[in-house]
């Protein structure tokens, strides 16, 4: 599938911010602009210049970070879904949970939590014999 112009640039940009290029441009025109304070005598626009363009920068990486973001945890939500789905022993209940409400989640994880817990119980009970079958069977 051809990506649009947005998910081109996104794409390019957060390869380019992440890099260790960026990260010693960026230093080094804070370093720059530390070192000109005092040609500039400390003024209002010589701060101006550095608060002005660290917000704009900033303003930007949140929404890129956030697009990347969302992007990523979508495509990792598919994959998940796609094992749970493939495997046979695995609760299809669980694919698409990301939908659930923060309540629901927590009540879902308390669950596995104390299947974790009985799970354990019975290992030791059974002196090391683990029980190799999914605690959760119905798809």
């Amino acid at each position: 599938m051809k990506k649009n112009f947005f998910e081109r640039f996104s794409d390019r940009a957060v390869c380019m911010t992440g890099s260790a290029e960026a990260f010693i441009t960026a230093s080094a025109l804070v370093i720059i602009w530390a070192i000109t304070g005092p040609v500039f005598n400390y003024s209002e626009t010589w701060q101006l210049v550095i608060n002005t363009g660290t917000t704009i920068v900033t303003f930007l990486m949140v929404f890129l970070i956030q697009k990347t973001q969302n992007k990523d945890s979508k495509a990792i939500q598919i994959k998940l879904n796609e094992l749970i789905a493939s495997y046979e022993k695995a609760s299809n209940r669980l694919v698409a949970i990301e939908d659930l409400t923060e309540e629901e989640l927590d009540k879902l994880h308390a669950y596995y939590e104390r299947l974790s817990t009985l799970a354990k119980d019975k290992s030791n009970k059974n002196s090391g014999d683990a029980d190799q079958s999914s605690p959760v069977t119905n798809t």
